[in-house]
């Protein structure tokens, strides 16, 4: 009797691109702040450099003056077009020349406590599922007052992981609402967490999608992958990452980094 042929596995090269835009509105030149001994791009480059999967990594600079701190602690940095319209233009415009790469990861320069573990994950999302262009994730919201933050995004997915809606409003939107809604054991709300991988063709076609009148709605670029009928993986993690936007989250940052 002949032996069944042993199971492919999906192999793949994955690649991590920090995109860095000098410019910011609520915390001005925040990538560049260094009140630990070391800016806040180098902590984010150094978390990323704790995932397993990736065979590399890089800064997509905007700005001598970004390109310049990157050197200065030894990171690999790639001059993109100040003309980038978004950080995903940013990673598409290197994406287009790594040729030997599958799979792209854009980690936002403002994560300095993204775990390795997360930027494995969405890799690894995309690797066990063909069909998908798009893996990102999401953790449980237990808190009411962030449930109804504009500024929150949440999703819903469905029982295979994949995408349904993105939205700044609460979704699902409960119509009889109890405080236990919130504490049930399988989770009912789940707040996105901005981390993307991408298939790389994938990526360099997507700056050629037409803008979607949801997208342009909600202001959410995930939502024109969706309406043109692309399938967005996600992934469930239990430890959400704290993203530097303001002067309050810089300083909680700082904190808790002196404090290790």
């Amino acid at each position: 009797m002949s032996q069944a042929a042993p199971k492919l596995r999906i192999r793949s090269t994955s690649y991590v691109v920090i995109p860095a835009r000098l410019a910011s509105t609520r915390l001005p030149r925040k990538l560049l702040l260094a009140e630990t001994g070391k800016t806040l791009l180098q902590h984010t480059y150094e978390a990323a450099l704790t995932a397993k999967k990736p065979s590399g990594i890089c800064i997509a600079a905007d700005h001598d003056e970004i390109a310049s701190a990157v050197r200065v602690f030894g990171g690999e940095v790639r001059m993109t077009s100040p003309d980038c319209a978004s950080g995903t233009d940013r990673v598409a415009e290197v994406a287009r020349h790594l040729d030997d790469v599958d799979i792209l990861v854009n980690v936002q320069g403002d994560e300095p406590e993204l775990p390795g573990e997360s930027i494995d994950r969405v890799i690894e999302l995309l690797e066990a599922d063909p069909t998908t262009v798009m893996a990102t994730l999401a953790t449980p919201i237990r808190d009411k007052e962030r449930l109804n933050d504009p500024s929150c995004v949440k999703v819903v997915f469905n029982e295979q992981g994949r995408a349904l809606y993105f939205s700044r409003s609460p979704i699902p939107h409960a119509r009889t609402w109890h405080d236990d809604l919130l504490t049930a054991e399988v989770p009912n709300f789940y707040l996105h967490i901005g981390l993307y991988a991408y298939r790389r063709d994938f990526l360099l076609r997507l700056a050629d999608l037409p803008r979607t009148p949801l997208e342009k709605l909600e202001n959410l670029e995930q939502l024109r992958v969706l309406e043109h009928g692309h399938a967005i993986a996600v992934g469930v993690v239990h430890e959400p990452t704290v993203g530097i936007d303001t002067p309050d989250d810089y300083r909680a940052f700082v904190s808790r980094t002196v404090s290790r």
